[in-house]
């Protein structure tokens, strides 16, 4: 009764939300590519491919974040078991995106299929994998069981659950119980988030606390940060000049660092200001911003050869794939989504690269990965607009002090990594 319900409520809920999808496409062109595969339908091109007797396993990722983890896990899965190809799924565009620069030619990507159970079994018919995975997490139930049935092991790999969804997990755990302890292994990333996964009613024993992945996902591009720093020098920037980054900023971010960078340079004229967003179609709001802050502009995605301009010209750096390099290039970094909005965006990149990292209060995303490394005194957490104003300009008039938190910093990412070869080698003897 409860599977017809859920299949009852679902059917509804997406046929409310047809409009929306039909907005997505008409607004986002990439948003309509192979739409078809939400139902389980696939190009005779893909068909053929998966009935290729390859074995494959089918990894499941939601967006930019979970495709990444993703990408480390297939990258492990290859070495440890060179004949595996993988089928990886996301549900976003921009998941879809980032996923076709990690597939390789004996994998496929598609779009998740609807959790409906005639769309699961089409996808499951023509995969015909050996495993699921889920990355991080999204569950969608009827993929999970119907996977059950035909015997092919589900596992769920740098689990969390959020604050936000903690209480309502709990509250049903009637329903996410059972489905829960149909996978066959869950990877936590903490002691916390296997507290909240019993409490929703997964049996203790099937929970196995690893630590994050994250810290494996994360690598220096030093070839990018030898461009970027080219790049930097022709526009004017001073090899001895140091930076401030905002690294995936959201909106009022971006304010709030341009009234820093105007108080800092009072003292330190030299210093420069490097503006990443966290959304590119925002980046004329951002530009409007700092022109409004008084300082000239420079569009990292209209200027690909720029010459030297005012000492005080911000970069927006409104670019796809060039943040890690820019992580590696700046001397203190502010990382988005942590001050004007809730959940933070990755803080371990600028702390792989020796950058003196700070934060807002609001990371409940990274939970996990920011208990590390603030016990190990890695990265500064301020919990109000004020003392993080105070705190980063602490760490530009004090370079000693910036370079020794930034070396703090790289040196508890290195502690951490090695979780995915671990959950890979536990995982692939459970299959």
């Amino acid at each position: 009764m409860k599977w017809f319900l859920y299949n009852f409520l679902f059917t509804i809920a997406y046929i409310c939300m047809m409009p929306k999808f039909l907005w997505r496409m008409a607004r986002r062109g990439g948003y309509a590519n192979r739409f078809a595969d939400r139902f389980g339908f696939y190009p005779d091109d893909i068909l053929a491919r998966l009935a290729d007797g390859r074995r494959r396993f089918w990894i499941h990722a939601v967006s930019v974040g979970e495709v990444a983890v993703a990408g480390q896990l297939m990258e492990e899965l290859r070495r440890q078991s060179p004949n595996l190809a993988f089928v990886l799924s996301v549900t976003s565009s921009t998941g879809w995106t980032q996923a076709t620069k990690l597939v390789k030619d004996a994998d496929i990507l598609i779009h998740n299929p609807l959790d409906m159970p005639r769309c699961v079994r089409k996808a499951l018919d023509a995969i015909k994998p050996e495993a699921y995975i889920i990355t991080e997490t999204e569950l969608w139930p009827n993929i999970i069981r119907l996977a059950t049935e035909r015997k092919i092991p589900v596992f769920l790999v740098n689990a969390r659950i959020s604050d936000r969804s903690a209480p309502g997990y709990r509250r049903l755990k009637c329903w996410f119980g059972p489905v829960l302890n149909m996978m066959t292994r869950i990877y936590a990333q903490s002691d916390l988030d296997k507290q909240r996964l019993c409490d929703a009613g997964c049996d203790a024993n099937r929970v196995e606390v690893t630590g994050s992945m994250k810290f494996d996902v994360a690598r220096r591009n030093t070839a990018k940060e030898t461009e970027l720093r080219d790049y930097l020098t022709a526009s004017g920037f001073a090899s001895h000049a140091r930076i401030l980054l905002g690294g995936s900023t959201w909106p009022g971010e971006d304010a709030f660092l341009l009234q820093v960078y105007a108080k800092a340079r009072a003292k330190d004229p030299s210093l420069r200001l490097i503006l990443a967003p966290r959304h590119f179609e925002k980046a004329d709001a951002v530009e409007a911003n700092i022109r409004a802050a008084g300082f000239p502009c420079l569009r990292r995605s209209r200027v690909a050869h720029p010459e030297p301009m005012a000492e005080d010209t911000v970069l927006l750096a409104d670019t796809t794939g060039e943040l890690m390099g820019l992580y590696g290039l700046a001397d203190v970094a502010f990382v988005g989504k942590s001050l004007c909005e809730h959940g933070a965006q990755n803080m371990i990149e600028p702390c792989l690269c020796g950058c003196a990292t700070l934060v807002g209060p609001n990371t409940e995303n990274f939970r996990p990965v920011m208990s590390d490394l603030l016990a190990h005194d890695a990265i500064l957490q301020a919990p109000d607009r004020e003392a993080l104003e105070a705190e980063l300009l602490t760490l530009l008039a004090e370079p000693e002090q910036a370079k020794a938190l930034g070396m703090r910093g790289a040196k508890a990412v290195a502690l951490r990594c090695g979780v995915t070869p671990r959950i890979t080698a536990d995982l692939l003897k459970r299959v």
